[in-house]
């Protein structure tokens, strides 16, 4: 371990919290959640209590490394994010603005195949079979509106009126 602590490293282009433990720090990277961190420190025999500011220039280039090529790390295929991807066929895991460029495409080609999915994402409704009838609603309240003779007479027959 380095003597010098870093209250800020960069990691996969993203400034993380060196104060934090690493497996939460990295976990703060998109694409990476707890468990791949855990995978990542535990393949690495990096000490999971250690705060990401301690590390040194070499652990830190290991991390940075193992995330740009995972198959070094031999983790299982279904820790991965994009396991056999349409394009190329190989098991990847993508990670902050490639994940997102991904997804946006992949919703891109649902809609240019006009599948269900593909219609759904092009309205704007839930697509994974969820319930519409009370969820998901967006934009203005559609309702009823009353106009002043009736909400005068609501207020008055709620008691809003004096009795004579």
């Amino acid at each position: 371990m380095s003597q010098d602590f870093r209250h800020i490293v960069r990691i996969a282009g993203k400034d993380l919290d060196g104060t934090r433990k690493i497996v939460p720090a990295i976990s703060e990277i998109k694409g990476v959640g707890e468990a791949f961190a855990n995978a990542i420190v535990a393949s690495l025999k990096l000490d999971p209590k250690a705060r990401l500011g301690q590390l040194g220039d070499k652990q830190l280039q290991q991390i940075e490394y193992s995330l740009k090529d995972i198959s070094t790390l031999g983790l299982p295929h279904w820790m991965l994010n994009r396991r056999k991807d349409s394009d190329s066929g190989n098991n990847l895991h993508r990670l902050g603005s490639d994940l997102d460029l991904t997804i946006k495409s992949d919703i891109d080609r649902e809609k240019n195949l006009l599948s269900w999915k593909g219609i759904r994402h092009s309205l704007g409704l839930k697509v994974r079979g969820q319930r519409t009838r009370t969820t998901g609603r967006k934009g203005r309240t559609v309702g009823v509106k009353k106009s002043a003779v009736q909400a005068a007479a609501a207020a008055a027959a709620s008691g809003g009126g004096e009795k004579k």
